[in-house]
């Protein structure tokens, strides 16, 4: 991932007064959401694709500037498989999960808490912003232990996944020592556990638990998609945890989506006022979100 050379949007065309009427349907939202905490799980097509970094990175600039509190949480996946791929391993996964051998996990804190934390703090802060990159390790924020992974179809066989890490607690002291020094904190999903052994966790997951201990306004999920889809291929623009069973049980939901909308509803019941699943391949997806009036990707309600 580079920081690309940007090329501003030619907005000519718009009208004075249009602009002015943008700026001016903005300002409910940025009233509403003033000293708000807006947790960001930042990850697929909008972290690799070079302009859709750079708007990324102007809209977490552009919500801190306006008085909304944004926090980072990306993964790296595909920064991981190919690292991996070089070093001749081929990544392997279970039910969502990367299984994570004691090497894949030397790679795993060399991509997430090194080149791809370094790079989004270095886009954040070439638009104008003091982005801070943290692991779980920081500030002893993410304890974890390892995770005991069931067997979907049948629950009495139990997966070993290695030095994946279930969420023992989060402390996020530090995130918010940060932000009351107008820093952007940018989390990479590493715990550590009693021994002092690192855990790889899955980024939404940590994205929902910090969303939650945080009790942030909303909790953004960027994906490669438009937001939750029906069998048809149809957006779901709302779902319950009884709608999100159901989709479940017939397949709907399955494979990285799971851990993913799991998070989701767990933090929409713990707090989190609002948790929406959006098309992170739109450029600016986070300002239509946040500061547009048009239902944009998927909400989960608790």
């Amino acid at each position: 991932m580079t920081s690309p050379n940007h090329t501003p949007v030619d907005l000519s065309h718009v009208q004075p007064m249009e602009k002015a009427e943008i700026l001016a349907q903005a300002l409910p939202y940025i009233r509403k959401y003033h000293g708000k905490t807006m947790v960001i799980k930042y990850g697929g097509n909008a972290m690799t694709d070079p302009a859709l970094q750079q708007a990324f990175a102007e809209d977490v600039v552009l919500l801190k500037l306006v008085g909304i509190n944004p926090v980072v949480v990306h993964g790296g996946g595909p920064q991981i498989e190919t690292l991996l791929q070089r070093l001749g391993k081929k990544g392997q996964f279970i039910q969502g999960m990367r299984v994570t051998d004691a090497e894949t996990m030397e790679v795993v804190e060399w991509v997430l808490g090194g080149e791809v934390q370094q790079d989004i703090v270095g886009l954040i802060n070439a638009a104008g912003g003091k982005a801070v990159g943290l692991t779980g390790r920081d500030g002893a924020m993410i304890r974890a232990r390892k995770l005991r992974l069931s067997d979907q179809q049948n629950p009495s066989v139990e997966h070993d996944v290695g030095q994946v890490g279930d969420i023992v607690s989060i402390d996020p002291s530090v995130v918010k020592a940060l932000q009351d020094d107008q820093f952007i904190p940018v989390v990479s999903p590493i715990g550590f556990g009693e021994h002092n052994e690192s855990y790889n966790i899955n980024a939404d997951v940590v994205a929902a638990k910090l969303a939650t201990v945080l009790q942030a306004e909303k909790l953004l999920m960027l994906t490669n998609i438009r937001g939750v889809l029906d069998k048809a291929g149809e957006l779901l623009t709302e779902l319950t945890a009884r709608r999100i069973d159901e989709l479940c049980a017939d397949g709907t939901i399955s494979g990285g989506m799971i851990p993913k909308i799991a998070g989701a509803l767990d933090a929409a019941k713990s707090g989190v006022h609002a948790v929406h699943i959006i098309d992170g391949r739109v450029p600016h997806a986070l300002l239509l979100e946040v500061l547009g009036d048009q239902p944009f990707g998927t909400m989960i309600k608790g």
